[in-house]
Order: structure tokens, then C-alpha cells, then sequence
């Protein structure tokens, strides 16, 4: 195709017949960042569509989300079952049946301890604040300083008090609500375990037929990450509670199954739930066997997480599920605000699939145009090399 012989050409075959006025207003820079800008806000606008429908139906979202947890949890176990010849509609029920006896199991053990031992932990970790507060007025610190610190921590709590509890009370305002979502994470299980290949197979026949093994390669790679996601983080919350007990059952600290139950139920939650259960521990150290044990309790904490932080998740949970501590806080903070305490605790896992979905889908689409796309600035718009008459220039739309 020949060349015009001046840029008007140009303008005429790309905007008709009439020339261009914006392209004589609005420079170059401008046009890329408002094309930019439109396509942001787009994407802003279906996330927080996305996020309001899952904050209204909570009471069904959340526990698709716990039974997708259960079922990447217990997906490979039936699958081991599987290639070891026994047949797939025997090994979904019996795993189904298996891992819910020992995950229910597990739990009612661990939270009947920490029940069982609540109130004379909670009154041993009240005491430990008396001690810290004698301490602090012995250095010189006036009642008054330390009575203002006080009232504003509870200030604090009182105002913000309906929003830290409104996400539990909203998925647990009746032992009804609680059943009903129980039978739905039961019941979605166990079809996940069994017909979870045809569900996803049906859902890739919803896109268009170009894009579906783009798509099915990055639903395995977000499979892949939640799965080791659940592994990892129950086999770390394991090694703290275990850890952090054998610190504190060495000091001589006392309720050591209780705080070791508790260490491992807020370990789930990221990044602040074994501080919280560290600040307990050492607490009632001090109050139970003075500074020294509180110091020494203190000391172990640090080094368990220390050695979860740096060895453990990153063995465990490797490349494809870690995140940057910022996008943690942010998934968290983001979550508790939708759906509460249920939010923030799902939060991460969504993420961490989310952005492992999203790169393996960035390293089919991304590269390949990038290569064969240029942008022209001086007609501030998008062009693929070659005459779009001929076929040239479609990148990989077209594979």
C-alpha cells in the first residue's frame, strides 16, 4: 500500500473523511493517559461490582469460599486414591467423609482447650498488664500519663467497636444462618471433590473458544496456589502452636495447651495473628514465672516466627504464592471492610489466586502483543504494524 503523500492522508483514513480537530487540541500525552485513565476506572468499577455482590450474598459466597479452601485441601488426596486405581466415585465420598470427620476433629479439640482455658488465660494476661504498668510508674511515668494512654486505647475500641464486630455478627446472627452456611460449604464440597473438573470445564465454555486454554492454564496455575496455600499455612499455624508450647512448657509458663490452641487458630490469620498470640504467651509468663520467663517466652516467639517468616512459608508456600507485605495488609484491610473478621481471613488466599492467575494470563496476552504493537505519538493513538487490510499486525488475537 503506498504512503500518503502528507499526514492528513493519514488522519482521513484513520477518522473518515472529515480531519481530525482533537489532534490538533489534545497533545499526545494527554490522549495515552485518558486512554489509560477510562480503562483504569473500568477495572475499579467491575472489582467493586464484583466485591458488593460477594459482600450482599456473603451468607452463600462465604462458604463457596471455605469448601473451595476444604476442596484444595483434600482435591489431592482423592486424586493419590485415584491413580492408585480406585475408582473416582468411591475415593470422592470416602475423602469427603474423611476430611471433614478430621478437620471438624481438629477443630472442636483446639477451640474446646482455648474455651476451656479463655478465662484463666484472660485473667493471667490482665494481670500482666497490672505488672507492665507498676513497671512503667516505677521509671518515673505519672498515673495520669498512663491513665490517658488507657482511656484513649479504649476510646479507641468503643468507637470503632461496631465495625470490628459487624462482620461477625453479620455472618453469624443466628444459629440458623450458621447451619445454612454449614450445609452449603458441605454440600458445594463435595460436588467440588466430585464433578470439579466438569463444573470448571462448564465455565470455560462460557468464554470465547480462542481464549479458553489461555484461561484454563491460568485457572490450574490459581488451583495450584490455593492448594499449596491451604497446605502451607496449616502446616505452619501446626509449627508455631507446637514451637511457641514447647518454649513456654520449657519456661514453666502454665495453660500451655490452651495458648499453644491459640497460636494455632490466629495463625491463619496473616501477619498479625502470631503477634497477638505472642503478646498473650508472654503476658502470662510474666505474671506466672516473673520478667526473666516473660523475656525468655518473648524471645522464643520471635525466633519461631522469625523461622516461619524466613524458612518456612518461603519453602512451603514458594514463588507463586508470595505476596508483597503491602498487598497482604491491603487484601486484609480490604476484605474486613466488605465481609468483616470471615473477609480478612479469606482475603489472602483470594489474592494470592488472583495474582497467580493474573500472571500466567499477563504471560500469554502481554509479550506477544507488546512485541508486534507499537505506539504512534505523533497521531497519539495505538497502531499495529502493517496494514490491518492484509492480516498483518494482529499479534496473537488471532491464534
Amino acid at each position: 500500500m503506498a504512503e500518503p503523500d502528507n499526514p492528513s492522508a493519514t488522519n482521513k483514513k484513520i477518522h473518515g473523511p472529515w480531519p481530525s480537530v482533537e489532534s490538533d487540541v489534545v497533545s499526545p500525552t494527554m490522549r495515552v493517559g485518558a486512554a489509560w485513565s477510562w480503562r483504569f476506572l473500568v477495572i475499579v468499577a467491575g472489582l467493586l461490582v464484583v466485591g458488593f455482590v460477594i459482600a450482599t450474598l456473603s451468607q452463600v459466597t462465604i462458604p463457596i469460599a471455605i469448601a473451595l479452601l476444604l476442596a484444595a485441601l483434600l482435591n489431592p488426596v482423592k486424586d493419590f486414591l485415584v491413580r492408585k486405581g480406585m475408582k473416582a466415585k468411591f475415593a470422592s465420598p470416602l475423602v469427603f467423609v474423611t476430611g471433614i470427620v478430621l478437620v471438624l476433629g481438629i477443630l472442636t479439640a483446639v477451640v474446646q482447650q482455648f474455651v476451656a482455658g479463655a478465662g484463666d488465660l484472660a485473667n493471667r494476661a490482665s494481670g500482666g498488664l497490672t505488672k507492665i504498668r507498676d513497671w512503667v510508674h516505677s521509671i518515673g511515668v505519672s498515673d495520669n500519663q498512663i491513665n490517658s494512654t488507657v482511656q484513649s486505647a479504649e476510646n479507641w475500641i468503643k468507637d470503632n467497636h461496631s465495625t470490628i464486630t459487624s462482620g461477625a455478627l453479620s455472618t453469624a446472627t443466628s444459629a440458623g444462618h450458621v447451619l445454612a452456611g454449614l450445609a452449603i460449604a458441605m454440600f458445594t464440597l463435595f460436588f467440588f471433590l466430585r464433578d470439579g473438573r466438569r463444573i470448571w470445564n462448564w465455565l470455560l465454555g462460557l468464554a470465547p473458544e480462542p481464549a479458553r486454554p489461555h484461561l484454563d492454564a491460568a485457572g490450574d496455575r490459581a488451583w495450584m496456589t490455593l492448594g499449596g496455600y491451604v497446605k502451607a499455612t496449616v502446616l505452619v499455624a501446626f509449627v508455631d502452636a507446637v514451637g511457641i508450647g514447647i518454649v513456654i512448657a520449657i519456661v514453666g509458663v502454665p495453660l500451655v495447651i490452651p495458648l499453644a490452641a491459640l497460636v494455632f487458630l490466629t495463625s491463619f490469620i496473616p501477619l498479625i495473628g502470631a503477634t497477638i498470640s505472642g503478646i498473650v504467651a508472654t503476658l502470662v509468663a510474666l505474671v506466672a514465672v516473673g520478667p526473666v520467663g516473660a523475656i525468655i517466652v518473648l524471645a522464643g516467639v520471635i525466633v519461631v516466627q522469625q523461622l516461619e517468616g524466613h524458612l518456612l512459608q518461603p519453602l512451603l508456600m514458594g514463588r507463586a504464592v508470595k505476596m508483597h507485605p503491602l498487598a497482604i495488609v491491603l487484601a486484609i484491610a480490604t476484605g474486613g471492610m466488605l465481609i468483616g473478621i470471615t473477609g480478612a481471613l479469606l482475603a489472602v488466599p483470594i489474592a494470592a489466586t488472583l495474582n497467580a492467575a493474573i500472571k500466567q494470563l499477563r504471560g500469554k496476552y502481554d509479550e506477544p502483543i507488546g512485541a508486534q504493537a507499537a505506539i504512534d505519538a505523533d497521531a497519539g493513538r495505538d497502531d499495529l504494524t502493517g496494514d490491518p487490510d492484509d492480516g498483518a499486525g494482529t499479534g496473537s488475537a488471532q491464534k
